[in-house]
């Protein structure tokens, strides 16, 4: 049996599913740096922010918004991917492995 799922939530994974269509929309050469951006972006965000902490969350979905908004525009082909992202990958694949 699974738990309903709250409003918040929802719209968080909303958000996380639009940044993944956004990522099969670029192209292919690019593809797995917008994937590791997101994911980095989406995983450091929920290890940072308590879940009860609802104002934070609210900031974080707007701010996710905007900026998937920007990347959703067709003239954006390529994300800068920092040194951070690549060790978080690294370790991710690592640990998940």
């Amino acid at each position: 049996m699974s738990l309903r799922k709250s409003g918040l939530q929802r719209e968080v994974l909303a958000l996380y599913r639009r940044a993944l269509t956004m990522v099969r929309s670029k192209p292919p050469e690019t593809r797995p740096k917008f994937l590791l951006f997101v994911r980095y972006t989406f995983h450091t965000n929920a290890s940072k922010v308590p879940p009860r902490n609802v104002s934070a969350i609210e900031h974080l979905l707007r701010k996710g918004k905007r900026q998937i908004e920007m990347y959703e525009d067709a003239a954006v082909k390529d994300c800068w991917v920092s040194g951070d992202m690549l060790a978080w990958e690294k370790a991710w694949k690592t640990s998940t492995g």
